[in-house]
């Protein structure tokens, strides 16, 4: 069997080779463009799980037997 550590830590050694390696792929002058990507894709996709993560407006009127709030404070 193997180890479950084995393979998971990321030292410097490995860090400074995939930056190497990623010059080497993307050239120098496009890597701040491609880092500037990642960033805002990461901030969409944590938006989105924001969005996703709070309760709708469907969801709260189905709270309420399917009623706005409007017509719920109405019947009372």
């Amino acid at each position: 069997m193997l180890d479950s550590t084995i393979g998971m830590a990321l030292g410097a050694p490995e860090a400074i080779i995939i930056v190497i390696f990623g010059i080497l792929v993307f050239g120098a002058d496009k890597i701040p463009k491609l880092a500037r990507n990642v960033g805002r894709a990461k901030g969409e996709f944590q938006q989105g799980m924001m969005e996703v993560a709070s309760t709708s407006t469907a969801e709260e009127d189905m709270d309420r037997g399917g009623m706005t709030e409007e017509v719920a404070s109405e019947s009372e």
